[in-house]
């Protein structure tokens, strides 16, 4: 899904009161998103990931399996090239705007979209795809090692040898500075309304979790509705990654540094790692 976190305007100190519920799995959270997530995104992340999918896609054919396909924000993309997409979320909500968005296009695509969890994986062993996509910082959204694990054995349980997996970290979370309520985003939403996003950033480094806590005011003339929840992202380095990927059966091939294929270092803005099912 996304891609939450934002790209950080590097900002933090802890304070100990939460605003929000405390996240007890990567999940919670992404119902409410739904609603915003293409919205933030379009204003933070944009579509500067997409090409580099769509070119994996490209190169390595299909059928490609997405994880956290969220609102087909990348699904979608990728299968304007050509290739049968599969993509997996556990949320209905995000998954209704996904289909709503397929629905509207012109162009048939081939895109089906299942709710999953992918921490198991509802397909048979040695399915035909070709790539797998774990988009910005969808593995974060896995609070705890064993839910890591258990998503890189459930993908390597259902693809054959050779299939590619490419993985996409948010760099430098544990980092980010923490802040409360600070006006983060603001402009036009669907219908003529107006919308402020007030942000507070939290660190657990006990767990390892940077928690946004999100408070989204929506409003329309003179009705105002508030929305609040939290969303919890955990650190992942890629030298962490790449030995839970050899450990559950991937042979890694490329850690990058950023969308155009440029080597890595610490203070890459982006974390991608690229491996191959042994």
């Amino acid at each position: 899904m996304p891609p939450k976190p934002a790209a950080p305007s590097r900002v933090q100190a802890p304070k100990p009161k939460a605003q929000g519920p405390k996240p007890t799995e990567g999940w919670h959270g992404w119902d409410e998103y739904a609603r915003f997530y293409d919205w933030e995104n379009a204003q933070t992340m944009g579509r500067r990931d997409v090409r580099f999918w769509q070119e994996m896609a490209r190169q390595h054919g299909g059928p490609v399996l997405e994880l956290g396909c969220g609102t087909g924000r990348v699904s979608l993309p990728v299968a304007r090239t050509g290739v049968d997409v599969v993509g997996v979320d556990r949320s209905d909500p995000m998954l209704d705007r996904a289909r709503r968005r397929l629905k509207r296009l012109r162009k048939r695509l081939s895109l089906h979209l299942v709710r999953a969890d992918i921490r198991a994986l509802p397909f048979a062993a040695r399915s035909p795809f070709r790539l797998v996509m774990a988009p910005y910082g969808i593995l974060q959204s896995l609070v705890d090692d064993d839910d890591v694990d258990a998503t890189l054995r459930s993908v390597a349980a259902v693809v054959r040898r050779g299939t590619v997996f490419g993985i996409d970290l948010v760099s430098d979370v544990p980092h980010w500075d923490e802040y409360r309520r600070r006006v983060r985003l603001r402009g036009p939403g669907r219908g003529g309304s107006k919308i402020v996003l007030v942000e507070s950033v939290r660190q657990e480094p006990g767990r390892r979790l940077t928690i946004f806590d999100q408070e989204f005011i929506e409003t329309r003339g003179s009705a105002r509705r508030v929305r609040r929840f939290s969303l919890a992202f955990r650190t992942l380095a890629p030298s962490e990654t790449v030995a839970r990927l050899e450990k559950a059966g991937f042979r890694t091939e490329a850690v990058l540094g950023d969308y155009d294929g440029g080597p890595w270092d610490i203070r890459a803005d982006v974390w991608l790692v690229l491996a191959r099912k042994r």
